[in-house]
């Protein structure tokens, strides 16, 4: 193992540890293969699962093993009209499993996500039986305010270049602070303690994933 693998599983157990304080659960993964096979193995089959739409859950290959497996997947980007993606929404607030990342998680297991529409940290807060988050170490941050900033300067403009959105960020690479029409830094959740023990998995993973 390298420096570099050694203190991140370091700096990973100090971040399990605080959030085992806040009432979530923590797991760390040197690689995003070995992370997404623990996960596979957790979830039964026929599980009803839903997900937030995130790069870093396609990147470490979980979408994959989920479409292969056995199971019920809530997918809005499968809706052919407004009221089909509501409806699968209203769905999605009663799934066994929600699957997303999270924009930033400091060093004491705080979770902060920006979102636009509002289902994905609605989801985070409240509604499906699990959540499993899966994060890069490339996410760790040493606080919240570092971990909006984060969000707002590294996430938000590649994620807005992505989805072709006619943003400030996406031309200068840098927030604005905008309030443009197709602005989707519009909910900023910060959670620093689940209500329900064990409810909010956190898989680490040494290995940059997603924005």
């Amino acid at each position: 193992m390298s420096y570099k693998q050694t203190a991140l599983s370091r700096q990973a157990e100090t971040i399990i540890k605080n959030l085992e304080k806040r009432n979530m659960e923590g797991y760390y993964f040197k690689s995003a293969s070995a992370c997404t096979e623990a996960i596979l193995s957790s979830i039964p089959n026929g599980s009803v699962i839903g997900w937030g739409g995130s790069e870093s859950i396609k990147e470490c290959g979980l979408m994959d093993g989920i479409h292969k497996g056995d199971y019920e997947l809530l997918d809005r980007s499968l809706a052919r009209t407004p009221e089909e993606a509501r409806q699968i929404y209203a769905k999605t607030v009663l799934a066994d499993y929600y699957l997303m990342s999270t924009n930033a998680i400091t060093t004491d297991g705080t979770l902060i996500n920006i979102d636009g529409n509002g289902n994905r940290v609605a989801c985070l807060i409240q509604g499906p039986s699990h959540i499993i988050i899966v994060t890069g170490m490339n996410k760790v941050v040493t606080g919240v305010p570092e971990g909006v900033a984060r969000v707002r300067n590294m996430a938000s403009p590649a994620n807005a270049i992505r989805l072709e959105r006619r943003l400030p960020c996406a031309v200068s690479g840098t927030c604005h602070d905008c309030l443009s029409p197709e602005c989707f830094c519009n909910q900023i959740v910060v959670t620093r303690r689940s209500m329900h023990p064990g409810r909010i998995k956190v898989y680490l993973v040494g290995e940059e994933l997603g924005y």
